[in-house]
């Protein structure tokens, strides 16, 4: 076995002429039956397969009856920089790379911009098979307008990084789906809620096409209450877009949502700022406000 001197990884014996080639494959997002046949027979002949998790990879071979005949590596977060470059050297040697990540497709939320990135500066062909994916998936099912929408990935977990991001997004009007922990679910529906309105409509859907896949839409504040409880699962949040007139801003929220960003460390001016910005209020209205609010005893 021919052996590359970078990172050891054993691919098929002699010489590899032509241009390497670079597939990103998506990953059921739940039931295997999901799986295309183009997947499998990317995995069988593939030089390498680049996983995010090997043992996932496995257990899904074995449930497809795919032989992978190539070398299997780890592709993951900590390890994602540095195996990029060497996955592009095995490209350039003219060897096909599949990178498969646990579900969806690589780089969204998930190992695989860095590698694209390097290969398309390397000018090796990049291709990808497409699979099932939660952020369509969620939006399809939730009832909320999908014309036009964005993605946001996962909400920042410090609670007033996580506060200035909604704060920016207040104004957007399309619909936005977000990535989130089920731990930090109901925290993140409130501080949407204070953000957005609690009100907005929203959906919160987990474990889409399993067993116990299930959606739940309503106003952002009552999502906050049920979520309180707590809630298991992969889960993925719809949210609607802002529009203009049709919902007169919540003060005491967005007071509120002032208040906690000064508590975590921003400057009151640059909060209020921010948080008027975001929910298209006068800054001066929303100044007055906390003012009056903060010297009131």
């Amino acid at each position: 076995m021919q052996k590359h001197r970078l990172m050891g990884i054993p691919c098929h014996n002699g010489p590899v002429t032509g241009d390497g080639r670079l597939v990103l494959a998506g990953a059921p997002i739940g039931r295997a039956g999901d799986v295309s046949p183009r997947l499998r027979e990317a995995l069988e002949d593939a030089d390498v397969v680049a996983a995010e998790d090997t043992r996932r990879l496995r257990r899904l071979a074995s449930e497809l009856g795919v032989e992978i005949t190539g070398r299997v590596v780890s592709y993951y977060d900590q390890n994602e920089a540095g195996r990029a470059q060497e996955l592009v050297e095995v490209l350039r040697e003219g060897r096909t790379v599949v990178v498969i990540t646990d579900a969806g497709m690589p780089g969204v939320s998930d190992p695989g911009y860095r590698l694209t990135s390097l290969a398309v500066e390397a000018g090796v062909t990049v291709t990808a098979l497409p699979g099932p994916s939660a952020v369509t998936t969620a939006l399809a099912v939730s009832g909320l307008p999908s014309d036009r929408f964005c993605f946001e990935g996962f909400p920042p977990r410090k609670p007033g990084e996580r506060a200035r991001r909604l704060a920016a997004l207040a104004g957007e009007q399309r619909t936005m789906v977000f990535f989130e922990a089920p731990h930090r679910l109901a925290s993140s529906l409130v501080a949407m809620a204070e953000a957005f309105g609690p009100g907005r409509r929203a959906a919160v859907c987990r474990e889409l096409t399993k067993t116990y896949e299930e959606v739940r839409r309503g106003g952002l504040g009552e999502l906050a209450a049920w979520a309180e409880s707590g809630v298991k699962g992969e889960i993925t949040v719809v949210v609607a877009g802002h529009v203009a007139g049709a919902e007169e801003p919540d003060m005491d929220a967005l007071v509120a949502q002032v208040d906690r960003m000064v508590a975590e460390g921003t400057q009151r001016k640059l909060a209020v700022a921010e948080v008027a910005k975001g929910a298209g209020v006068p800054k001066r209205e929303l100044y007055d406000l906390v003012h009056r609010r903060s010297a009131t005893p």
